[in-house]
Formats: structure tokens, C-alpha cells, sequence
């Protein structure tokens, strides 16, 4: 490719609306140009590398046993009904109709497309296992698109289904992804870490996140480097400590405008730890409305994820005042004591419910109880670990006596894996015959990587203050010929160089710009710029020596090597590399 055919340039200034690196960057180098927010046009260089990264996807699918497919981006709203996710996603899915006022949707993902495919393609147990991918476009109403490429609305994504016969066939399915995801990132040369994490809107019981560790993410990650525990902040345990005390009377007493923890723990001169804390929120619990009552230890903050997936309740949201006030609780001086339990879900963490003499509110204005006991004062509904993991906080894996503490990183989400089970496969009547001749539903798995947020990433991981570093698997090319075209002598070598490279199979952008179009300190400039990972420049001092010069753009050196060898140089350089 010539410098002088590229639609697009470079860019010196940063981007004033850029808030990372990567996006700053992207733009100046003139792989991508924002058109809305959350929505890019690829130009050629970010059109190239992403290329480079499906290969990687498409090799590693099909080395596990993928079939590529490709499925459509617009589906009928009756198959999203069916799973129910029409009715339990937000905004973030875009609806629509079409001119028969038939109501659409703009894929999220594809589990209901394949679960539907699934329901006519197989009806023996003798088709299964089967593994299909593909590589497609999705669109997210993100309510705020951010950091470029990292955060979109509109994205390709590869993402593959797999199809079983049974949770032991999935598990070897989901195993095998797992595997091929560290090679995929091994191969683009991507650092990234699996942790356990919440299924979320896709269902199922057990998924894993794959995550690049970087001060710009937006999760948080709880890591004990001694013990190797890893997982997100929607799932991370902490290891929690009973502290075995004897009941003593319940006792109501005056806390004149102690709404909060902080302020009744300094009235009544206890620590955080001797209060129960209530979070209030509402939702569908089997279908009826309710009152989600949360109880926590004051010291502790309350996990909307885990109360939410304990509690199997939808839509779940804060409470208003109208809803709290109508079960008969108090704002800032609620327990579950003397309120309508008809209308409210009690859910308390398993610290709260094992632990005696806790102050917690009287449903009475300005007042509180003493020594309120699970079991003897009020009864949870439902009784699990419903709290978020805080910096500092003991290892849930770890030895009680070990020290081992978590700590948290912010990361970004680059890859993930589910258990499906069969949700989407009932739902939608995806069934097979079993060897009993039995009908049974086909079990599924869901397993996705984001392409473009994957080359964030990777521009993240790899710059410096002058531009772009990528690895050679990933770069749009894998040598940048500049020429310093001011003499015929340097444009026929230049020219000779570029279709040599070429016929060797080396892929080669030539900056065969004319001098009065760039300078060599522009040429330059934009190769650091651009990070091509070679770059051989041809002058007219170098060929005097019958050289050109070479250099690595991770390196600051810069070394002639003659240029009857130069080739065969290059062709070393990638085959060491390229896996």
C-alpha cells in the first residue's frame, strides 16, 4: 500500500474529547474517526488490524471444532419475548418497528438466534455436540459511550454458541474456550487475567470474564496474590468473621435525627460493625411486586447484584419513599420488625443473620432498638452473602489465620464465557431425542470477545509518547518503507525495495509521499506516529554504503544493513514472531 493511495491522515494534535490514551491516539494515527458518540468508521489501518485479530479468532475457533455461520443483525422481537430478556433489558437494547408495525430489535448478542436455529437444524442426540461462531455487528444504546474503541455502541463481536447433549459435554466445550481465549490474547499479545463474574443478562450459573488489568477500565477486581483468588466486583466474597455473643433484651431507645450509620454509631458511641444497615430496593419477585428489603452489617456496603440474583427478583431498582412508607418502614429507621411482610422480600447477609445484639431501626421515627437478634426478633425470607468486597478485606479462600487479604484493580472486560444451561434451548423449543428416545432441551454455552475493544486494549498496552507499538500479529503491517525520495537514485531503490518486499510476501506500507507533500521529520513523525512494528528507511546517505537504514519501533537504535540482505532480514524478524 502507498502513502500517496491512503483515504485519511494523521493527525498532530490530541483530541481534546479523547479521555484515553488508546482513543487519542486511534484517532491521531488514523485508524479510526468518531462519527456519534459510541459509533466509529474504521480506515485503513484500523480496518487492517482488526482483520488481523478476527484471523486469530477464526484460527483458535475453528482449532476447538467452530462452524463459522453468520447470523442476522435484526431480529424479531418474538424470539427476545420468548426468553424474556424483551421484557428484563433496559434501554440499552434498541426496539423498533417495522413498516408492518412489527416490533424488531437491534442485536445485543445472538443466544436467541441460535437456540432458534437449533430448534430446526437438530432433533437427534447423534448431531451433538456442536460449536458455531460468528464474527457480526451488534449495537448497545450504552447511556454512556466512553474511552473511544473500549466503551461503543456499535461493535463487532466475535461470539460463539455451544450445543450439548448435557452440563458435561458444556463443561468440556466451555473448557476448551477457556483455553483458546489465553491463546487468542497470547497470540495478539495481550496481558489478561480470567475471573469469576456474574451471568448477568445472559443467565446460566458460572461465567468467567477475561480481563486486561489498566487504570482506564471500568470494573473493579478483587485479586489476593497469595492465594490466587480472582473475581469481579458483582460476585467477589469476602471471608467473614462471627463474633459468637449472647442475646441480651431488646430495647428501644431515643436517636433524635441519627439517620445514618455514622452519625448512630457516634450517638450511641459503638462501632459501625455492632449496627444492621437497611438498603431498600424494588422488583418482580415471582411475578409480583414487591419490597426488597436488604440487611447488612453498618460496616459493610450492600451488593445490588448478589441481592438481586438471590432474591431471583427482575426489574430491580431503588425504592422510592412512597414504596417504603407503604410497607410501614421508616426512612433511616427501618428493620424488618413490625412491618407489612406481604408487601416486602427480607433478604439478610449471612454476617447479619449470625449475629446478636445489632442496633437496627424501630420503624418509629427518631428511635432505634438495642440488641436486635435473628431468629428471636424477626425472620429473613431469604438468608446469603449479600455484601461487596472492599479493599483490605480477608481472603474468602484463605487459612482464617493466614493474613491473606484481597485487593482491588480496575480492569477492562475484553472477553467472557457462560454457562447457558438450556434458558434460551426451552424457551424456544430447541429440543433432541435422546438414545431413550426421550425429548430433551440442548444445552447451551455463550462465549464472546469484543474485536474492536480488543485493539483498544492493545494500543494501551502498547505506546509511548510518540504513538502506537503494536505487536507484529496485530499491526496493520508488518514493515513501513519510508523513502526520502530527493533524488532518482532513492526513489528507483525505494521503488525496487517495495516490490521486493511485496513479492516476498512481507506486508509493506510505502511512504512514497514527494518531499514537497512531507518531510523526512514528518515521515517520521507519522511512522512513530502510526507504530508499524519495522521500519527501513532508504536514503541517499544509506545507499551510498549500499545500505538502508533499519530499526525496531520499540527500540531507539537504528542500524545499517545492506540492502541485498535487507529482505531476508525482515523475513527472519516475522517468522520469530508471527505464532
Amino acid at each position: 500500500m502507498r502513502f500517496t493511495n491512503l483515504f485519511g491522515r494523521t493527525l498532530r494534535e490530541d483530541q481534546k474529547d479523547a479521555d484515553a490514551v488508546s482513543h487519542n491516539l486511534l484517532v491521531r494515527a488514523g485508524y479510526v474517526r468518531q462519527l456519534a458518540a459510541g459509533i466509529f468508521s474504521y480506515l485503513h489501518f484500523g480496518q487492517r488490524s482488526l482483520r488481523k485479530i478476527e484471523q486469530i479468532l477464526r484460527e483458535e475457533m475453528d482449532r476447538i471444532g467452530g462452524d463459522e455461520i453468520c447470523m442476522p443483525v435484526v431480529h424479531p422481537a418474538e424470539i427476545w419475548q420468548q426468553t424474556g430478556r424483551w421484557q428484563n433489558i433496559d434501554e440499552s437494547m434498541v426496539r423498533f418497528r417495522d413498516r408492518s408495525e412489527r416490533d424488531m430489535v437491534l442485536a445485543m448478542t445472538h443466544e436467541e438466534v441460535v437456540a432458534e436455529l437449533a430448534s430446526r437444524e437438530i432433533d437427534s442426540y447423534k448431531q451433538l455436540p456442536k460449536l458455531v461462531y460468528h464474527i457480526q455487528t451488534k449495537f448497545r444504546d450504552e447511556a454512556r459511550a466512553r474511552g473511544g474503541l473500549i466503551r461503543v455502541r456499535e461493535f463487532t463481536m466475535k461470539d460463539s454458541y455451544s450445543l450439548d447433549t448435557d452440563v458435561e459435554g458444556l463443561q468440556k466445550q466451555y473448557q476448551a474456550h477457556y483455553d483458546a481465549y489465553f491463546r487468542i490474547f497470547q497470540r495478539a499479545g495481550l496481558p489478561v487475567i480470567a475471573i469469576l463474574s456474574d451471568t448477568g443478562m445472559m443467565g446460566g450459573k458460572v461465567a468467567h470474564e477475561f480481563m486486561y488489568v489498566s487504570p482506564v477500565g471500568e470494573d473493579t477486581i478483587f485479586i489476593c496474590e497469595e492465594s490466587g483468588y480472582m473475581a469481579n466486583k458483582e460476585v467477589a466474597a469476602i471471608r467473614k468473621i462471627y463474633e459468637g455473643k449472647a442475646p441480651l433484651a431488646l430495647e428501644k431507645v431515643l436517636t433524635p435525627q441519627k439517620k445514618t450509620i455514622a452519625d448512630l454509631a457516634d450517638f450511641l458511641q459503638i462501632k459501625a460493625s455492632d449496627t444492621a444497615k437497611v438498603v431498600f430496593y424494588t422488583g418482580q419477585v415471582e411475578g409480583e411486586e414487591k419490597l426488597i428489603m436488604a440487611l447488612v452489617r453498618g460496616d459493610m456496603e450492600a451488593n445490588p447484584v448478589k441481592i438481586q440474583k438471590l432474591g431471583k427478583i427482575s426489574n430491580m431498582e431503588p425504592a422510592t419513599e412512597a414504596a417504603i412508607t407503604a410497607a410501614g418502614a421508616v426512612p433511616g429507621y427501618a428493620s424488618p420488625m413490625g412491618i407489612d411482610r406481604s408487601k416486602t422480600l427480607v433478604i439478610a447477609d449471612e454476617l447479619v443473620a449470625r449475629t446478636n445484639n445489632l442496633v437496627a431501626g424501630a420503624n418509629e421515627l427518631d428511635h432505634h432498638y438495642l440488641n436486635t437478634c435473628h431468629g428471636r426478633d424477626y425472620e429473613a425470607d431469604i438468608i446469603g452473602d449479600i455484601v461487596t468486597a472492599f479493599d483490605g478485606a480477608p481472603c474468602p479462600i484463605s487459612a482464617e489465620d493466614s493474613g491473606n487479604i484481597l485487593r482491588s484493580v480496575r480492569g477492562i472486560e475484553i472477553g467472557n464465557i457462560f454457562q447457558l444451561g438450556t434458558k434460551y434451548t426451552e424457551a424456544l423449543g430447541a429440543f433432541y431425542m435422546d438414545e431413550n428416545g426421550r425429548q430433551q432441551p440442548i444445552v447451551m454455552g455463550s462465549y464472546g470477545i469484543g474485536v474492536g475493544r480488543l485493539l483498544a486494549c492493545l494500543c494501551e498496552e502498547y505506546h509511548d509518547d510518540r504513538g502506537l507499538m503494536l505487536p507484529l500479529s496485530v499491526a496493520p503491517y508488518q514493515v513501513h518503507l519510508v523513502g526520502l525520495l530527493d533524488n532518482e537514485d532513492t526513489m528507483v531503490a525505494a521503488e525496487k525495495l517495495y516490490e521486493e518486499l511485496q513479492a516476498s510476501g512481507i506486508e509493506v506500507i510505502f511512504d512514497d509521499r514527494p518531499k514537497k507533500m512531507a518531510s523526512p521529520g514528518v515521515k517520521f513523525s507519522d511512522a512513530d506516529l502510526i507504530g508499524i512494528p519495522i521500519r527501513i528507511t532508504v536514503s541517499k546517505r544509506a545507499l551510498q554504503e549500499n545500505c538502508v537504514e533499519f530499526k525496531l519501533r520499540q527500540e531507539e537504535d537504528r542500524s545499517l544493513v545492506a540492502i541485498d540482505g535487507i529482505v531476508a532480514k525482515v523475513k527472519t524478524i516475522v517468522k520469530e514472531v508471527i505464532l
